[in-house]
């Protein structure tokens, strides 16, 4: 249940999410990037070796985005389903 509201949220704020993976429950990798895909698209500046390596920070502008609150509210979803899941991906 909770993976479709997730899923909702991501297409919702534009974050693409493959049909294939919408038939199956996301892996803790798949929910960490649907997470940052948002970041991304507004320009974070990302940290971790991690994100620096899958979203290249060439074209970064800030390390405040300025966020919808249906952006804030797909990146509450996906940390509560990654909390509840105890996921740890970076």
């Amino acid at each position: 249940m909770m993976y479709r509201f997730v899923a909702a949220a991501a297409v919702a704020v534009g974050v693409i999410v493959p049909s294939a993976a919408m038939a199956a429950q996301p892996s803790c990798y798949d929910l960490w990037y649907a997470r940052n895909a948002i970041y991304d698209a507004k320009g974070y500046c990302f940290k971790t070796d991690l994100a620096q390596d899958v979203f290249d920070n060439s074209d970064c502008w800030t390390e405040a985005p300025k966020l919808t609150k249906k952006e804030l509210a797909a990146i509450e979803a996906i940390k509560a389903e990654e909390k509840a899941r105890h996921c740890k991906v970076n």
